[in-house]
């Protein structure tokens, strides 16, 4: 037999090949099995609930459609925000916490920074959309367009990427 069998328990082997006489003459084995290295596992169904879950957001999200319809004939071309100066502040607070603990998850190898690089990425492609869509025709649309090139999108990017390959690689 390739390898002590008692010896090995402990360890972890990749793939244990035995012959037909190394089985015959060993104890307690009644037939040899060989394990692929990288076999590929099924995905395991989801739960009822959460299948429920999915279905139930699809329905909401195709509810939602004919109220884009109902905004975009509806609304006033302008509007006045009590609060505008709170509302973008908020917004570039939340990217700013969003990128440090994404970061710091990220620097301590920590799988769950993508979820915080997922969640960051958004923010940045919504900030990126409400500057350019909301400034002024001339410089300040000239200034949305370089924030959303120059900063927001790349780093909406790198945070999209980093949570992608959080996700491809095997826990």
């Amino acid at each position: 037999m390739k390898g002590r069998a008692g010896g090995e328990r402990g360890k972890t082997m990749r793939q244990l090949v035995l012959c037909d006489e190394e089985v015959a003459g060993a104890e307690g084995f009644d037939r040899a099995e060989v394990i692929p290295l990288h076999e590929e596992a099924e995905e395991p169904r989801p739960a009822r609930g959460m299948r429920r879950a999915g279905w139930l957001l699809v329905a909401c999200g195709l509810a939602l459609l004919p109220w884009l319809y109902v905004l975009a004939t509806g609304l006033p071309a302008t509007a006045t925000a009590a609060h505008w100066p709170v509302a973008w502040v908020g917004l570039d607070a939340l990217e700013a916490l969003g990128l440090i603990v994404t970061g710091l998850l990220a620097a301590r190898g920590d799988r769950r920074h993508a979820l915080s690089a997922a969640a960051t990425a958004t923010l940045l492609v919504v900030d990126a959309w409400f500057d350019t869509t909301t400034a002024a025709p001339g410089g300040d649309f000239a200034t949305a367009v370089a924030m959303a090139l120059g900063a927001e999108l790349p780093l909406a990017a790198l945070c999209g990427r980093l949570a992608l390959r959080a996700l491809r690689r095997p826990a």
